[in-house]
């Protein structure tokens, strides 16, 4: 049974209504969030019209706000937006639709005076308003807005998506605009990207830039965002349509062989049933100045030739990619299409070729991920002199994985980064090479044999011996 004392509904109950009252005037006094937070319920218990004026009103002094949003401030005010975003949708929403949505578009205004005046990452911010993004689908469908009315208010929101908080607006509203309201906003949108350019006012001719055709003037950048975003926008109702023909006219010509680009349409063609052309659109793009492709290009590539019926060549690309990069992904993929005991061998054969891939550090990072500690230390021992110490995220990660079972193989990759310090006079990484020394001399006892590996004493006399005049590293050790 709880304590009298403990914190819960049932301890608070029994202080009765007048003295609770009175404990939360004293809590919220010299804190406008807890005020605001109770102005709140007791609107609520006159209807929401009484919580609609006062999100209203709380809205109104966001957005007129000048101060500063300093990074430790970013909770209080994400929770104060949150605060007023769950009253519109749980509050207002359920007694008056059409009220909620204008509520709910004034808070998306917001988001432009929020992000001018903070200097955060903004990242609590963006999921709180692409949140009402969201809220506003809902709330639009519920209020029976006319799709008219609705695609205008997105396309003037699209046209100020400076800080991405419109970002997921298209996708969350399709359900209320329908086959009729996107049409609407489509044609708003291409008439918005095929807009002429005016000739530029004095204030418009501000140089911001250099190419090697002469100056970029104010006027062309914001054609160029304005050609952007609404290209933007229209890929996103053709893929709400199903599209892809829509979807492909939306690309420059010129990124089309980009592979990223590539893959994008690849992924639509192949599931319109479009795979020769998908494969076309793939196999197109630009190679040059690239040592491998992306893997989601690599991966598109594989999905399209499985589609076609060319299971052979898609297994031989899955094997020629995983030789390329030592990517476990491909690898995985190669084995499950492999009859049993077939899958053994062919591990086998991988695991031997990434024992003598070219780039050590590449090799040692697959055999981590895979994971298989056995080959790591066996690549370590055969290739210790290739280790690059500099590279401490991968060795001290590695070190961790191999310490328990594998002490010996941890103990050269702890060596690489203290001698990578020493020999390179690296003294911001004294303070982890000492610790690195003190790992090793933790983990002498659990090593039965050295091998041609020199033992802990004789490592620590020749690194005295070698680095005794870096006082500020042997300080370092007690």
């Amino acid at each position: 049974m709880a304590a009298k004392t403990t914190l819960n509904a049932k301890n608070l109950e029994a202080l009765g209504a007048q003295r609770l009252a009175e404990l939360l005037i004293e809590i919220s006094t010299g804190s406008a969030a807890h005020k605001r937070r109770l102005r709140m319920e007791l609107a609520g218990n006159q209807g929401s019209t009484e919580v609609a004026r006062e999100i209203r009103k709380r809205l109104g002094s966001i957005a007129r706000a000048q101060s500063v949003i300093e990074w430790h401030k970013v909770k209080t005010v994400n929770a104060d937006l949150e605060t007023q975003r769950s009253a519109i949708v749980t509050v207002v929403a359920a007694d008056d639709p059409k009220e909620a949505f204008d509520l709910i578009w004034q808070f998306l205004a917001v988001a432009d005076s929020i992000f001018y005046r903070s200097n955060s990452s903004d990242r609590a911010f963006i999921e709180t308003f692409h949140q009402a993004c969201a809220d506003a689908g809902v709330i639009a469908r519920a209020a029976g807005i006319g799709i008219d009315v609705l695609a205008d208010r997105i396309f003037a929101a699209l046209q100020d998506n400076d800080y991405g908080q419109y970002d997921p607006l298209i996708a969350e509203m399709v359900p209320a605009l329908g086959k009729d309201g996107l049409e609407r906003l489509k044609s708003l949108l291409l008439e918005w990207l095929n807009e002429p350019e005016e000739e530029p006012l004095d204030d418009d001719r501000e140089i911001l830039g250099w190419s090697g055709s002469g100056p970029i003037y104010q006027n062309e950048i914001y054609a160029k965002h304005r050609q952007l975003a609404a290209r933007i926008a229209l890929q996103e109702i053709a893929d709400a349509q199903d599209d892809v023909d829509a979807f492909i006219a939306q690309q420059p010509e010129e990124t089309l062989r980009a592979p990223m680009v590539a893959t994008a349409i690849s992924d639509r063609l192949l599931l319109a049933g479009r795979a020769e052309e998908a494969l076309r659109i793939l196999d197109g793009v630009d190679h040059r100045g690239r040592f491998e492709m992306p893997f989601e290009w690599q991966e598109a590539r594989v999905e399209t030739l499985e589609a076609l019926g060319r299971g052979e060549e898609a297994q031989a690309y899955r094997w020629q990619c995983f030789e390329q990069s030592l990517n476990g992904e491909h690898l995985r993929a190669f084995l499950r299409k492999l009859a049993d005991f077939d899958d053994i061998e062919a591990e086998e054969k991988a695991f031997a070729f990434a024992q003598d891939f070219p780039d050590i550090h590449r090799a040692l990072a697959f055999f981590l991920a895979w994971p298989l500690p056995p080959e790591a230390a066996k690549l370590i021992f055969k290739r210790q002199a290739e280790l690059d110490g500099d590279l401490y995220e991968l060795m001290t990660s590695a070190a961790e994985m191999l310490q328990e079972k594998h002490p010996l193989a941890a103990t050269v990759l702890l060596r690489s980064m203290i001698g990578f310090a020493l020999d390179n006079g690296r003294s911001s990484r004294y303070r982890h090479a000492a610790r690195h020394l003190a790992e090793c001399a933790s983990l002498a006892p659990h090593i039965d044999d050295f091998g041609s590996v020199q033992p802990h004493d004789a490592y620590v006399t020749e690194l005295k011996r070698q680095h005794g005049k870096k006082h500020g590293f042997w300080s370092l050790m007690h």
